[in-house]
This record gives C-alpha cells, sequence and structure tokens, in this order.
C-alpha cells in the first residue's frame, strides 16, 4: 500500500502523522489512522501539553513547507517544538489534562507550538513570525491551565525573557532584605559605639 506522496495533501496533515505514515492510499481515498495510531498520538499530545509552560495555538494554512521548516527552526531556538495537530485528538487531549476548550481554537486547520522552557520568548518568536507573514495566525492560548486570547499572546511576547525576569525579580526580592538588614545591624551599631564611649571614658579616669 503506497504512502501518501502529494505534497499539498501532506500539508493539510498533522506533521507526526506524515512522519510516521499514518495515512495512505487505498482505492484513491486516504485510510484512516488505526486506533492504536490513535492511541500513541494522541499520548504525544498529552506528554507535549504537560511538559509545556504555555501552548500557542495558530491557523498555518497558506504556509509554505520552507516556512514552516523555517518556523519550527525559531520555535526550536526558543526552547520548544512547533506541531501540526488534529483537532478531534487534540480536544481528547485537552480534556485529559484539564485544559478549558476555547472557541475556535481547535477549529480549521491548527498548529500548536509547545513552550517548554521559556513562554515569553515562545510567544515573542510566534508574534514576530506572524508579522513577516500573511498566513500564520494567532488563535489564542495557554499559560498553564488558563485559557488566553490572541492579545494576550502579544502581550505575553512583550515580557522579557525568563532569565531576564528571574534577575528583576532575584533583585526586587533582594533590595528589601538589603534594607531589613541594614535596620537589624544599625542598633547593634549604634549600641557598640555606647560602650566604646562608655569603655574609653571609663580609660581616662582610670589614668586621672
Amino acid at each position: 500500500m503506497p504512502f501518501v506522496q502529494s505534497d499539498d495533501l501532506a500539508e493539510s496533515l498533522p506533521d507526526i502523522l506524515v512522519r510516521r505514515r499514518l495515512f495512505f492510499w487505498k482505492g484513491g481515498e486516504i485510510v484512516a489512522i488505526s486506533k492504536e495510531r490513535k492511541n500513541e498520538l494522541l499520548g504525544l499530545y498529552v506528554d507535549w501539553i504537560n511538559r509545556s509552560q504555555a501552548l500557542i495555538l495558530t491557523d498555518y494554512r497558506g504556509l509554505s513547507v520552507k516556512q514552516m521548516d523555517e518556523l519550527r527552526s525559531k520555535v526550536r531556538e526558543a526552547g520548544g517544538e512547533f506541531h501540526i495537530v488534529k483537532n478531534t485528538l487534540s480536544r481528547l487531549a485537552f480534556k485529559a489534562v484539564g485544559l478549558p476548550l476555547q472557541g475556535d481554537f481547535l477549529e480549521g486547520s491548527t498548529a500548536i507550538s509547545f513552550a517548554f522552557e521559556d513562554a515569553p520568548m515562545m510567544a515573542k518568536t510566534i508574534v514576530e513570525f506572524a508579522r513577516t507573514s500573511e498566513f500564520l495566525k494567532v488563535k489564542g492560548g495557554y499559560l498553564g491551565k488558563d485559557a488566553v486570547s490572541a492579545e494576550n499572546v502579544k502581550s505575553l511576547a512583550e515580557l522579557p525573557p525568563l532569565p531576564v525576569m528571574r534577575a528583576q525579580l532575584l533583585g526586587t526580592l533582594l533590595a528589601p532584605a538589603s534594607q531589613l538588614a541594614r535596620i537589624l545591624i544599625e542598633p547593634a551599631r549604634q549600641l557598640a559605639a555606647v560602650l566604646q564611649a562608655y569603655s574609653e571614658r571609663e580609660a581616662s579616669q582610670d589614668m586621672a
């Protein structure tokens, strides 16, 4: 049974299904994937979601193979993965991990960028690519278990990368701590000064 070779058809199928040869020609029609393959794919979706800090859902219709390869490369550089997904299986995966289904998130052509390491960096990568492409459209996403709109994704993209945010947070936490340390140390310094002055006075009286 020959594997589907049509570039147009391949672009319309989930990329992992194409790579794993889950669709075949039979009598001029596409044969659906088996139950075992569906379960395997569902397990992958659940794993990707559980490993992600954020998900960004997009409509990729119109992107060329070259453009999708470029986008996948940029997403990998941002510490994540970009996958074209099957909506029906995605709904099952979302339900399994407790993600609320939102509007048209899983309607039409859907690709999900999984942010494994840095949610703001992933959002920035997708938003910037969408600005240079007339085809890639941001549908929305999830930050943790919370659904966010396309506008929220754009706002997330404006945040600094995670390492910078951590440094800023550390600076915020350390500033009050240093002030507290000075407050605690100051009475001890004052007491030491009083004791030293008293000691010097006693010494001068003894010499007299």
